[in-house]
């Protein structure tokens, strides 16, 4: 056997293919120039094991060096926030591995890779990357096996690690559980671009909404404590626009920023809910309508949309309340101004379609039933590709195109509200949701984005009008499926084939299954912050840091106690002849005054004596291996412990 473990191959192998598991899924998050230097850098490695004279030498490797830090510097502008850092740590890796000379480079690498593999929890927090991760550290921990056993034996080393690892983890939970959660200060928060993602965006305007009902993309969930509404009252209220050009819907400032000037009153029975939010690069929080109790972090404008302190960079949950039933009461001379504000003077035909519809001579209640009679028997059709409609869209899809989605509907709905004198305006946000069996929960997804309108009629305040329920009541009572479209992009929202359903319901199933397992994880892992370990800890009365440490304190006593008598109460096994022999080497050095030191291990006082007994170092290097491989490497065997015998047997002084 080769002494020196640097260049061993088999124990090279092990680690530079560990070394390329822990990296792999970085390829989807650093650049490619980055990646692609470290890949060559690996691949010339693995060359090395079978040709050292192809590895880079001194002026080479400074080159390498120079090169490493050109691309650190044009495509991360330095070495700070999660993309800089992480590609910093990976090329280190990569650099590192070309000057592999002695057991301690080996080591070094070791533990660089398990920051470079604890780095992929920057980018994704999945239940699948964490199995992934933890499987690479299994294997990293295997590569420390490896290398202090000398042994050849890959699924020993492999076995040995996952029982260290399983020994270790009834203490991570308990101080993950227990060790008190401390929230990184902001400016610790490095902003990263793309690391949160968001849909909606606070202005409206023909197809802005049609493209996300495309998207599969998770927005966020809600668990009722509680019955679940019914998907017609399912609305989850987001910006609302007041302001238009005739083509573009936004926001009015002054409301969207100002506090809630009076709450509204309600009625009827409450739903109680969890709501986790997924990352986002805004700061809105979509409550069911009408929201009426939320965490003391939230606020709401006037416009009774839900808004954080700060963007949602992470997942974030909330405990809300909400009525389906509820009363605004009166309106403001400024939410009057802008709920009638007008691009500019209708056309003649928008004028006599209010006027054919009595918008002008009858009550504002009567207006609107008129309205949405008129788009359900006329010849008005939902479709998630409308034609484009860049001249007058208003007149253009009201007497000519008539095809649109829920964008297009309420935005003219709306409109002519306005054209009638009747204070109306725009809400975004997303309607529906698909209940998870499995979990019972609901998850909302981009593609329940959606458009109402609101009116504000005397003594009921803002009540919520969808037009999109007169022309397809079926989007408001089913959830869009991606794969209803039929050709020309409308909607067909009739039941599956027998036979379709059959082929897909498993997946499905399995589909609400892994949601279920990825909801809890998310909940219960990922978001368990400071102030949902307090909840949880105060529910089994901890309820200060005092009894934190000292409970933490009494599981990991326990817990060592209990892994202590498991790991020195075992019975006597057949290894321990190895020792008896090893022993009895140890005996004849004393013999001479050389004498193994407490805590020094068999290959560090071999290659401390050698030395000093030259002339014997060839049979103490041989014993010491076969000790190594005995006691370390693989179960004894009656020929090994026999070869181990005689060289002891047969070695003098």
């Amino acid at each position: 056997m080769i002494t020196n473990p640097a260049h061993n191959k088999n124990i090279l192998i092990f680690l530079l293919s560990s070394i390329g598991l822990i990296a792999l899924p970085h390829l989807y998050h650093l650049h490619l120039a980055v990646f692609s230097f470290f890949a060559l850098l690996l691949a010339w490695r693995f060359v090395g094991i079978w040709k050292p004279e192809r590895l880079p030498n001194s002026p080479v490797l400074l080159f390498l060096v120079i090169c490493g830090l050109a691309i650190l510097y044009s495509q991360q502008r330095g070495i700070l926030g999660r993309d800089g850092g992480t590609s910093l740590f990976v090329i280190a890796l990569g650099l590192k591995l070309m000057e592999i000379k002695s057991e301690r480079d080996l080591y070094l690498i070791n533990y660089l890779a398990f920051i470079v593999a604890a780095s992929q929890f920057l980018y994704e927090q999945s239940l699948l990357m964490a199995a992934y991760i933890l499987f690479v550290c299994i294997v990293l921990l295997a590569t420390l096996v490896f290398i202090n056993s000398h042994s050849a034996h890959t699924g020993i080393a492999l076995k040995k690690a996952v029982v260290i690892i399983a020994q270790a983890i009834p203490m991570a939970i308990a101080v993950f559980i227990l060790f008190p959660r401390v929230e990184a200060p902001k400016w610790l928060l490095f902003d990263d671009e793309h690391q949160a993602k968001m849909g909606l965006s606070d202005m409206m305007e023909p197809g802005s909404i049609t493209d996300l009902s495309m998207s599969d993309e998770l927005v966020f969930r809600v668990k009722f404590t509680g019955a679940i509404p019914p998907p017609n009252l399912r609305y989850w209220r987001g910006p609302v626009l007041t302001h238009t050009d005739g083509k573009k819907w936004t926001q009015a400032g002054d409301l969207s920023q100002q506090q809630v000037l009076a709450r509204p009153t309600f009625s009827g029975s409450p739903y109680h809910y969890t709501l986790l939010m997924e990352p986002q690069n805004k700061n809105w929080v979509f409550a069911l309508d009408m929201p009426a109790e939320f965490s003391l972090s939230l606020r709401q404008n006037a416009n009774y949309q839900l808004l954080a302190a700060d963007d949602l960079q992470q997942r974030t949950e909330y405990k809300l309340t909400s009525y389906a039933s509820y009363n605004t009461g009166g309106i403001t001379p400024k939410e009057y101004q802008h709920a009638r504000q007008l691009p500019g003077t209708p056309s003649y035909r928008i004028k006599q379609l209010v006027t054919r519809l009595h918008g002008y001579d009858s009550t504002p209640e009567d207006f609107i039933q008129q309205l949405l009679n008129h788009f359900r028997k006329e010849d008005f059709h939902y479709t998630l590709t409308p034609p484009l409609m860049e001249e007058n869209p208003m007149e253009s899809f009201l007497f000519e195109t008539r095809y649109g989605f829920c964008s297009h509907y309420a935005s003219a709905f709306v409109y002519l509200m306005r054209v009638a004198n009747i204070p109306a305006r725009v809400v975004t946000g997303y309607q529906g949701g698909e209940i998870n069996p499995v979990g019972g929960f609901l998850e909302i997804r981009q593609a329940q984005a959606h458009a109402w309108a609101e009116v504000w009629l005397d003594k009921q305040g803002w009540v919520r009008v969808d037009p999109t329920a007169a022309i397809a009541p079926e989007r408001i009572e089913k959830n869009i499926d991606l794969n209803s479209l039929v050709p020309g992009g409308v909607i067909n929202f009739s039941a599956p084939s027998e036979g379709t359903h059959a082929a897909f319901q498993w997946l499905k199933q399995a589909r609400h299954l892994w949601s279920n397992v990825d909801y809890n994880w998310q909940r219960w892992v990922i978001n368990y912050n400071s102030t949902n370990q307090s909840r949880f800890l105060s529910s089994f009365g901890i309820q200060d840091f005092k009894g934190m440490v000292y409970w933490m304190m009494t599981s990991i006593g326990v817990i060592t106690a209990l892994l202590s008598v498991f790991l020195f109460y075992q019975r006597p096994k057949a290894i321990d002849r190895t020792v008896l022999v090893y022993n009895q080497f140890l005996k004849k050095l004393a013999k001479v005054g050389i004498t193994k030191r407490i805590g020094e291990g068999a290959r560090d006082f071999a290659e401390r004596i050698k030395p000093n007994i030259p002339e014997h170092a060839d049979t103490i290097e041989q014993i010491t291996v076969a000790f190594i491989d005995l006691r370390y490497g693989s179960k004894p065997t009656a020929e090994g412990l026999k070869r181990l015998d005689r060289l002891v047997a047969l070695f003098r002084v």
